[in-house]
């Protein structure tokens, strides 16, 4: 079977890998790939750090996810010879003022309630793990199963692995047959033929889409060099200032991602208040990043959805959407990309989690069906779905 994949961000990439390592003959069409969300992305696997009252199955869909994430890499490194950048580091979350701690308190009891791992640290002892963190924090939680990877490095390496499957031009046009998705045309005019096609384009445009209900999401994202010497820190660090949030991602290499601002202003620049807003709540927090230099400044969107799932399902018989993964992109990848290889391939999915990313939820109507989604029994997730020998549900 050939597959015609729109979009080389983290997703693209992820599910063209997925469906070659599943038999498939694929071809990748972007023009810059890797350059959209997922160049800004920092990273976060943060199923518990992420969890927000009102998600739903959300919660556990971001769980399998990161569940599924060790054995993901291990197939990118035995498939490629080289492995992402993934540190299994812990996330703490801090409270900067009592009135954050507070705020922390009902994250816990969300976190607990949905068996996510999250043990509460008095400021002296988060300051024991991160020495840098302020000396007057109110307040912590230590997510042992919160971890990161980052992105780019996954994009670098699963660009390269597919550089022959790979047509740098836009996606401008799908045309149909009776219907049914049977071609891509491409900026200079050519006509990529497949037995399937996947938008996995993000929020590019793609003339015969159907209306889709997404947005731009804007993000601000610093990255950091740290001083010299040791490590500024050793922990994903997520803080709560004023009720704002802000986070610091540290690398192996001793540099920093500094984010968490959301806007939907529509304006693609960097935003100077976001950035003096972001700057400021960090240094509330770790007062050592005004010893940090600056490597990189950039925005970029995320497509949003109504409610934060992604939009992942059979469009017509020849065409399945793979998009709207707002900010759980990185940390969804390996769930978004083994479902819509189950769908591609009309390999029975696990039907709860299907339900939950439907596009056709918001219409009020259903999908096609040709994989036998309503026939398949929403039981627990089987492994071997997404992750072959490490994926289970998380409880």
């Amino acid at each position: 079977m050939h597959v015609a994949i729109i979009g080389a961000g983290i997703i693209g990439l992820s599910t063209a890998f997925e469906l070659r390592s599943r038999g498939c003959e694929v071809t990748v069409i972007d023009p810059d790939p890797g350059q959209g969300a997922s160049r800004a992305a920092a990273g976060m696997l943060a199923p518990a750090a992420e969890t927000t009252w009102g998600h739903g199955i959300l919660h556990e869909l971001l769980g399998a996810s990161n569940q599924a994430y060790p054995d993901f890499v291990q197939r990118i490194e035995q498939a490629t010879g080289r492995r992402p950048d993934y540190l299994q580091n812990a996330t703490l979350v801090v409270a900067a003022e009592p009135a954050d701690r507070d705020a922390l308190h009902e994250l816990v009891q969300l976190q607990t309630s949905l068996g996510f791992s999250a043990q509460t640290l008095l400021p002296s002892a988060a300051r024991r793990l991160e020495p840098a963190l302020a000396s007057n924090i109110a307040g912590a939680v230590r997510c042992a199963g919160d971890h990161q990877i980052d992105p780019r490095s996954v994009v670098a390496i699963l660009a390269g692995h597919l550089d022959a499957q790979l047509v740098r031009e836009p996606a401008v046009e799908l045309l149909q047959r009776a219907g049914t998705t049977h071609a891509v045309r491409t900026g200079s005019g050519r006509i990529i033929e497949a037995d399937q096609v996947v938008l996995a384009a993000g929020l590019g445009t793609v003339a015969g889409t159907p209306e889709l209900p997404l947005r731009p999401v804007y993000g601000d994202i610093f990255r950091l060099q740290g001083p010299a010497g040791p490590r500024l820190l050793t922990h994903t660090v997520r803080g709560i200032v004023r009720r704002d949030p802000v986070y610091l991602v540290p690398r192996a290499d001793g540099s920093l991602v500094l984010g968490a601002s959301s806007r939907e202003d529509g304006n693609e620049a960097v935003n100077i208040g976001q950035m003096h807003k972001l700057l400021d709540n960090a240094r509330r927090l770790v007062p050592g990043i005004v010893d940090c230099s600056l490597n990189e400044v950039i925005a970029r969107a995320r497509p949003g959805t109504p409610d934060d799932r992604p939009l992942i399902g059979r469009l017509d018989d020849g065409m399945v959407l793979s998009t709207g993964y707002s900010r759980h992109g990185v940390l969804l990848t390996p769930f978004g990309s083994s479902l819509t290889a189950d769908l591609v391939l009309s390999q029975p999915p696990h039907a709860e989690h299907a339900r939950a990313v439907d596009p056709a939820r918001f219409s009020g109507g259903s999908a096609p069906d040709p994989a036998g989604l309503s026939r398949a029994e929403p039981s627990r997730t089987d492994p071997s779905r997404l992750a072959p020998t490490r994926m289970e549900l998380h409880p």
